[in-house]
């Protein structure tokens, strides 16, 4: 297992899968995103199973992927020739409504000669459910290789999964990982479901072109700037690779349980949608030139969150779960023995005041960009009510912040702040609503918000907003006050805060979340996305120069195929945690289109 994150995403808006350097697929969850493992060996070597394909006497010479796609080539050379491995998840429209897309869960490797006659060995190695119990894989006499697991749960759920692998290939080859000449192209299909007609390889080749012009389309549609644009254009694609395409929602990442720091405990399940990333979310990909997957998003928080008579959570399940018990694999070992692999997330039923001010926001930016009907908007103006209502009730108490601290609850500035934006934007909608006497009526509380925070969230002793109410420790997050309107850029106590978070927080041109103790001790890695939070607020405060330079120092910090995790490490810039990010990804975008604002995008 290579120690950097070097791995390369495959995915349809469906599901995923990890490539390594070597064209080993080290993680896949089967049919979804949050669904069992059929490979994890980045969870665990021994037990948590693998796919891969390796040339006798030769080696990996390049990665790359084809051009503005999510398609993945993986170059062989020896003495004996070469040959591309092409990964991909097929994605494309089913009919005339190119809304209506197949997002199948499966997985597609097809080798292709280049020259010579190079030798290639196939190690198919699937390890069904978490690994959980043991997996059988064989040739049922189908023309295909079956793989199955079956179990008793503690909870007395029975699990039975199953995975199909097609293929022009001898089955007795790749299930004894016999050398074999490729003289022709072989292909591997790799899927969940048992096929009603069994694929061909012209089939697979289609399939390919297929994808293939789906995705060089999506990309001519997208917006990027002259200076960044392949680095735009891959975030992009990656986005779309995480959104659920059966939903509408996002997940954070591909992954569970990639740890922050190695051989520490922070690793969590990031296979959920936090409500927290939509504001962002659908900014940018408006911004960028895709309203369909912001309003999709858009669509299912609305769907999703019941402000009326339900707790608004910062997390839900991809189609709108409220329950994601945490538990954890004891039987894995994890990445690198960071333990303990976790599935589900404890978090969803924290109490984190800053979701109402984001929920709010993002009602906000759709209205300004799309017209409702009037029972749609009957429907939203009772959840802005509902929204500020519970705001009105809670804003003076204690949380758990936008860090997800598991300890006691405290008074975060940011989340305060937030508080502050979901009253604004209220008001905003009652406004455009022609409802006036409310908006006149909560213009009082807000402001009352607003007084309280920067009264009791800067210390003039260090001239700085700082974590919580009284403290003296900073926090990334509130880089982004002025981004959210609450204070200016150019107002001294911002610009103060800045110049003090780059001081204090910024090591090697790296982002600390924060540098007190938490739960787990003090934070060791860089949070990428504070990083680039920065280097908006540097931009924001007048500062474009700087922070410019930052961002291209970020931008050259990309794993070698554009890819972000959670965390850098300070001095190595190996990327951490779960990965591949949503949210960094997401930020690069956003930092690009705000130090290029002024600039006439690139022609597509």
């Amino acid at each position: 297992m290579n120690d950097n994150y070097y791995q390369a995403i495959i995915g349809n808006g469906r599901t995923a899968a990890l490539i390594e350097p070597d064209a080993t697929i080290s993680y896949c969850c089967l049919p979804d995103f949050d669904s069992g493992t059929s490979f994890a060996k980045l969870l665990d070597e021994e037990k948590g199973g693998s796919f891969g394909i390796e040339m006798i006497e030769g080696e990996v010479t390049d990665r790359r992927y084809d051009h503005h796609t999510a398609i993945f080539i993986t170059t062989f050379s020896g003495k004996d020739g070469s040959f591309e491995l092409i990964d991909f998840m097929p994605r494309y429209p089913v009919s005339s409504d190119t809304s209506h897309e197949d997002a199948a869960p499966d997985v597609i490797r097809f080798l292709r000669p280049i020259k010579g006659t190079p030798v290639v060995r196939v190690n198919y190695d699937p390890r069904l459910e978490y690994a959980r119990f043991p997996t059988k894989t064989f040739d049922d006499g189908n023309d295909r290789i079956k793989s199955t697991t079956e179990g008793e749960l503690e909870d007395g759920k029975k699990v039975y999964e199953s995975l199909y692998l097609y293929s022009n290939l001898g089955n007795d080859l790749i299930l004894e990982s016999k050398k074999f000449p490729l003289k022709d192209d072989r292909f591997f299909l790799m899927s969940y479901h048992d096929k009603v007609d069994s694929p061909t390889a012209d089939l697979v080749d289609l399939m390919l072109q297929r994808t293939r012009a789906y995705w060089m389309l999506w990309s001519a549609k997208t917006e990027r700037t002259k200076t960044y644009a392949e680095a735009m254009i891959r975030s992009a694609i990656t986005l779309k690779i995480l959104q659920f395409s059966p939903s509408g929602a996002f997940v954070a990442a591909a992954t569970t349980s990639l740890p922050e720091t190695i051989g520490e405990e922070r690793n969590w399940d990031y296979r959920f949608c936090w409500i927290r990333d939509a504001s962002m979310t659908v900014s940018t990909l408006h911004r960028i030139g895709h309203p369909w997957m912001a309003r999709r998003f858009v669509d299912w928080v609305m769907s999703t969150v019941r402000t009326k008579d339900d707790t608004l959570q910062i997390m839900y399940g991809l189609r709108g779960e409220k329950d994601l018990t945490e538990e954890t694999l004891d039987h894995l070992s994890g990445y690198h023995g960071s333990k303990p692999v976790r599935i589900g997330n404890a978090a969803y039923h924290q109490e984190q005041h800053d979701i109402y001010g984001v929920f709010l926001d993002v009602i906000w930016q759709d209205l300004c960009e799309r017209p409702r009907t009037p029972e749609a908007m009957d429907r939203i103006w009772t959840a802005v009510r509902s929204v500020v209502k519970t705001v009105a009730e809670n804003w003076e108490t204690p949380d758990r912040g936008i860090w997800e601290i598991r300890g006691d609850k405290q008074h975060f500035v940011f989340s305060k702040v937030l508080c502050w934006v979901a009253l604004d934007r209220a008001i905003k909608i009652a406004n455009s609503l022609g409802k006036t006497t409310w908006a006149t009526a909560h213009a009082k509380l807000r402001d009352q918000i607003h007084h309280t925070v920067c009264d009791q969230g800067w210390n003039d002793e260090i001239g700085a907003f700082t974590q919580t109410y009284g403290g003296e420790h900073l926090d990334s997050s509130n880089l982004l006050i002025a981004d959210l309107g609450f204070i200016d850029g150019d107002d001294p106590r911002f610009q103060s805060t800045v110049n003090l978070s780059e001081k204090e927080l910024c090591r090697n041109g790296l982002m600390y979340r924060y540098k007190n103790d938490d739960d787990f001790g003090a934070p060791s890695s860089a949070f990428t996305v504070c990083s680039f939070w920065m280097v908006k607020a540097l931009a924001q405060s007048g500062r474009r120069d700087d922070a410019r330079e930052m961002f291209d120092r970020l931008v050259a910090a990309a794993n070698p195929v554009g890819l972000y995790g959670e965390d850098l490490d300070f001095e190595t810039l190996r990327h951490l945690g779960n990965f591949p990010q949503a949210y960094s990804h997401l930020a690069l975008i956003d930092c690009a289109l705000l130090l290029e604002r002024d600039r006439t995008f690139a022609e597509r």
